[in-house]
Parts: C-alpha cells; sequence; structure tokens
C-alpha cells in the first residue's frame, strides 16, 4: 500500500487530488504548494508542535493548509467557521495557536481574535495574501509528507466552554501504520473518488478527505450541502464514497424519486455515516434509495472511534451501532466500574488499541473523569447484545447533538444569564424531523422580553447553530427542593413517544 501525498505525486503527478468546481489541483501542484505553504509558515516562525488555526469553510485551501502543517509536524486546531469573536478568542487563547488562516468573509471576527490573543493572522481570499505566501515559499527543499499529524478538535463542555481534544503525537511510522490501518478498515484504493459532503471542519468528512489524499484517491469538494449538487457532483465526477450524517440522507429523501433517478449514482459504493444515530425508518428509505451502495455506520467522536456495522449486519438489528473496530473494545461500566452482563444499560466505555491516550487541553478533571484505567467515556449510555453488537439509549452528558453537531446547553445558558430580563433557564434538546434534535430553551424572566429578543441576544454571542431553535416563557421552572432545576422534567415532555432519548 502506497501512502502519502508526496510519494503519490512522484508516481502520478497529473492525477487530481483536489477538485472544487472548475479548480483542480494535481497531487504534483499539491505537494508543490504545501511545500512552499511550509516554507513560508516557517518563516513566520510556525515550528514542529505549534500550532496552526484553520478557520477555511470547505476549500481547496483548507486541505493545503492541514498537510503544510504536518509537514512542519505543526497540529492544526479545525475551527467551525460559523464561530464568533468570542467563542474564536476563546480557541486561539486555550489552544495557543500561534497562526490563525481564515477567510477574508470572517475578517470582522477572526482579526480582533488574533489581535487579542497575539495570534499571527493569514487571510485567504480577495487581495490573497494567502497566495502571496505561497508563491514567497520556496520549492526546495521539498518537505516529504506521508503521515499527517492528528488535529486538535474543540467538543463543547458542561462548563460551557468548548474543550481541545489532543491526542498523542505518534512517531511518523506508526501515524503511517495508523492511517493504513483506517484505509484497510474501509477498503479504500487509489482508484476511489471521495465527496467531502460535510464541514470539514469535521472530523469524519474532513478526515476522510485527508485519508484519500493519503491512498492517492482524488476528492471532490462541495463548498456546503445541497442534495440536487451532491447527487449532480456524484454523478459527473463517478464518486465512490463518503461520509455523511442523517440529516444528509433526509435532504436527500426531499429530491422526488423522479428527479434522483434523473443522476447516475452507479458509480457509488460506499457512504459511513455517524455524528447521530439514524432514525431507524429514514435509514431503511436511504437504502432503498441508493441501492446498491454499501450504507455503513460508525460509531465514534474526536475522541477516537468505537464501532461500525455493515448495511446486512444492521437489516438484521435495526437500531444497532456494530461491533468494535479491529483492536478496539468496548465495555459497558455501572457507576461503580462493574462491568454489565449483555442486554444490561450502562456508561459505555471505549478501550482504544495500544493503550492510545487523549487528553482534553489544560482541563486535568474532564481528563480524569473521561477515564477509567485504559478506557474512557464520553457520557453515552447503552447496552451490548448477546453477540456483541452496541446499541446505544442515552447520554448521561447534557448533550445535544443538532445535525450531527455537539452542542452543549450549558454554553447557551450562560449566555442567557447575562440578559438582564432572565432570571433563570434551562435549554435542552428536542426531537427534530430533519436535524435529529434541535434546541429548546426555556425561559423564567422578570421583565417584559419576547423570545425574538432572546432569540436575537444569542445569536449576536453564538454561533448560529446553537441559537435555539424554540424559545418558551414561563413564570416559574420546575426545581427540586434545593433550588436546582428539574431539566429531566422539561425534556421528558418532548420525548414521551420516543422509545429511547436519543436520536
Amino acid at each position: 500500500m502506497v501512502i502519502g501525498i508526496s510519494e503519490h505525486a512522484r508516481r502520478t503527478p497529473d492525477k487530481p487530488a483536489l477538485i472544487l468546481g472548475d479548480d483542480v489541483r494535481t497531487f504534483a501542484q499539491l505537494d508543490e504548494r504545501t511545500t512552499r505553504l511550509a516554507h513560508a509558515l516557517e518563516a513566520r516562525g510556525i515550528q514542529a508542535d505549534d500550532r496552526v488555526a484553520i478557520m477555511l469553510p470547505n476549500s481547496i485551501e483548507f486541505f493545503e493548509v492541514w498537510a503544510a502543517a504536518s509537514k512542519l509536524n505543526a497540529p492544526v486546531v479545525l475551527v467551525n467557521w460559523h464561530l464568533k469573536r468570542d467563542e474564536l478568542t476563546y480557541i486561539l487563547e486555550d489552544s495557543g495557536a500561534k497562526l490563525l488562516v481564515a477567510h477574508v468573509d470572517l475578517l470582522e471576527y477572526a482579526e480582533p481574535a488574533a489581535q487579542t490573543t497575539g495570534c499571527a493572522l493569514l487571510l485567504v481570499g480577495r487581495g490573497d495574501a494567502y497566495e502571496a505566501a505561497v508563491a514567497a515559499g520556496a520549492p526546495e527543499p521539498a518537505i516529504e509528507l506521508s503521515a499527517l499529524q492528528s488535529p486538535i478538535f474543540y467538543t463543547s463542555g458542561t462548563t460551557g466552554r468548548p474543550k481541545g481534544v489532543v491526542h498523542g503525537r505518534p512517531d511518523p511510522e506508526k501515524a503511517s501504520h495508523m492511517t493504513a490501518g483506517q484505509i484497510m478498515l474501509w477498503g479504500w484504493t487509489s482508484d476511489d473518488v471521495y465527496i467531502v459532503t460535510g464541514p470539514a471542519y469535521h472530523a469524519g468528512p474532513g478526515g476522510w478527505a485527508m485519508a484519500a489524499l493519503a491512498i492517492g484517491a482524488t476528492t471532490v469538494i462541495l463548498p456546503a450541502f445541497d442534495a440536487r449538487e451532491w447527487f449532480r457532483l456524484v454523478a459527473a465526477h463517478g464518486v465512490t464514497c463518503t461520509f455523511a450524517v442523517p440529516s444528509h440522507f433526509i435532504r436527500m429523501l426531499e429530491v422526488p424519486e423522479a428527479e434522483r433517478a434523473q443522476f447516475d449514482l452507479s458509480s457509488m459504493r460506499l457512504i459511513v455515516h455517524a455524528g447521530a444515530p439514524c432514525p431507524i425508518p429514514v435509514k431503511r428509505r436511504i437504502i432503498e434509495a441508493l441501492a446498491p451502495c454499501e450504507i455503513a455506520e460508525l460509531y465514534g467522536m474526536s475522541e477516537g472511534g468505537a464501532t461500525r456495522i455493515s448495511m446486512a449486519e444492521w437489516l438484521a438489528r435495526p437500531g444497532s451501532v456494530g461491533t468494535p473496530w479491529p483492536g478496539v473494545e468496548v465495555r459497558i461500566l455501572d457507576e461503580l466500574g462493574e462491568e454489565q452482563p449483555a442486554g444490561t444499560t450502562g456508561l459505555i466505555y471505549v478501550m482504544p488499541p495500544g493503550g492510545a491516550k487523549f487528553h482534553y487541553h489544560e482541563d486535568d478533571e474532564k481528563t480524569a473523569n473521561a477515564w477509567r484505567d485504559n478506557a474512557f467515556t464520553v457520557g453515552d449510555v447503552g447496552y451490548l447484545d448477546e453477540d456483541g453488537y452496541l446499541f446505544l439509549t442515552d447520554r448521561a452528558a447534557d448533550m445535544v447533538i443538532r445535525g450531527g453537531v455537539n452542542v452543549y446547553p450549558r454554553e447557551v445558558e450562560d449566555v442567557l444569564y447575562t440578559h438582564p430580563a432572565v432570571v433563570d433557564c434551562a435549554v435542552f434538546g428536542v426531537p427534530d424531523e430533519r436535524l435529529g434534535e434541535q434546541l429548546m430553551a426555556v425561559v423564567e424572566a422578570r421583565d417584559s422580553v419576547t423570545p425574538d429578543e432572546l432569540s436575537d441576544f444569542c445569536r449576536e454571542r453564538l454561533a448560529d447553530f446553537k441559537v435555539p431553535a424554540h424559545f418558551e416563557l414561563v413564570d416559574q421552572l420546575p426545581r427540586q427542593p434545593n433550588g436546582k432545576v428539574l431539566k429531566r422534567v422539561l425534556r421528558e415532555q418532548h420525548w414521551t413517544d420516543r422509545p429511547t432519548n436519543i436520536v
């Protein structure tokens, strides 16, 4: 198996590596441009282990920056480009990023955040300082890229602030073996054509694109998801595989069957979905709509992968997320750490292969709470059946998964508390047909305030996907005798007709 962008640049220099509309980067061009960019970053003081933050929409530049930073052994911090100034400032400060590469359209947030944190700023877009940096960087000496640095993902925390998930840096040979293992797990070859279906700053869509480049496969970039455009690109480029979330399936199925039939999707061999549990009726419909494509599923998180299930296995066990990856062990434990028998619900713990461990950046307490011996949990609840297949039933943590994106209500509540009219509030997830879950805020207010005013207040301070879709004003929230809000009571009102407390 041949692994690495640089190696494929030598073997298939003219093969398209990245395609976005009419813009194409061959493997030779990608290798040279990322070497030039790496030297340009070096000239700006970036060294091994320095952190480079990327705040870009799906684009060729997104993957060039990731590859260039990896050539310097500098981890990238993948930043959701929907974040506002204060959210970005926190991530830059917390991660210690030395450089932020951002799109010029995000300047109103990127510039003050960079100034506040002392982080250097490189802009992509109009006026294009980025292209000038690439042109100024020397193409020699060439820098090999055989293995990528593990990115740092910021996942929301129960304290209201996101926490960086930092994986230990393996040596290049071990990192290359890990990449090869993932490629073998899903049967990738250099003949595959991958399409970026979701936002590249997420582990699945972005990580799979980098895996495609590593194996020498072509990646087609979809700037923002649109079902009809997705169908068109799959047909036009002979796309063979992608990574998706259930909300993508829902929007694909909203396109009338007669219209879908106009696109030749016969090249598609594999779609792997994750990010949120897929409603059973939706999965049955997408299997039928995209036949004979394999619709597989994985259960994992920024902290690490856990299980996978094939389409045939899922049809035999609807609702399961499968059995562990090779080298991974899944355990079901009670609150005392006792292992539970088959069919008994408990906290899901995942033991990564080879004793690999992550930590939450500068949060020893959260790290310690996640690990029990050599296994970690993110607070998901479920059970293993007699054959070792995992089923998810709930989340012990207060997390909401909106369209495959993790949101912690505490962060939203902390913003609402700063509104002068808010006495108390409770934010939680409610079922949603298209996104799986949406946020709802139940607010106890002292003055005259409207839901629209509260929504606007949140939107000024939070990324749009964190703004509750529903606001309800009440005279008094239900509370325990000690005064703590009974969020469970509020939540259950919206989940009583569901077989599980998770969608």
